[in-house]
């Protein structure tokens, strides 16, 4: 299964981010956990193939996931970008009939991830 990975890169405190990802494997659940240095894994956001999202608490009101399901696509609208947000971004897949953030976090398949920094 290939998963791959784009859209990561720098901004200032208050900036925006688009993170793209694409796959080679239909999944019903697909996401973005991120890994900072020193720091758990956090699932940050899952969508199924119905559209059904779920966010993690540090980023709702912020972030917005999107999932072309045709496709095996999801997005990461990432706006109000804090520092804290800085880590390595990782798309990921989990083959359940469930979906949610604790599942993307130990997903079934995942990409090499993006870096994400955000500067104050």
């Amino acid at each position: 299964v290939r998963v791959e990975e784009s859209g990561g890169g720098s901004a200032q405190a208050g900036g925006s981010l688009r993170l793209s990802c694409s796959s080679s494997q239909y999944t019903h659940c697909m996401g973005w956990f991120r890994q900072a240095p020193g720091k758990a894994r956090e699932g940050v956001a899952s969508a199924d193939v119905y559209g059904y999202t779920n966010y993690a608490d540090s980023v709702k009101g912020r972030f917005t996931i999107s999932r072309d399901s045709s496709k095996n696509v999801v997005y990461l609208q990432m706006n109000s970008l804090k520092p804290e947000d800085t880590a390595m971004y990782v798309c990921a897949q989990s083959e359940t009939s469930a979906c949610g953030i604790v599942l993307i976090a130990n997903p079934t398949y995942r990409g090499q991830g993006t870096q994400v920094t955000v500067s104050s």
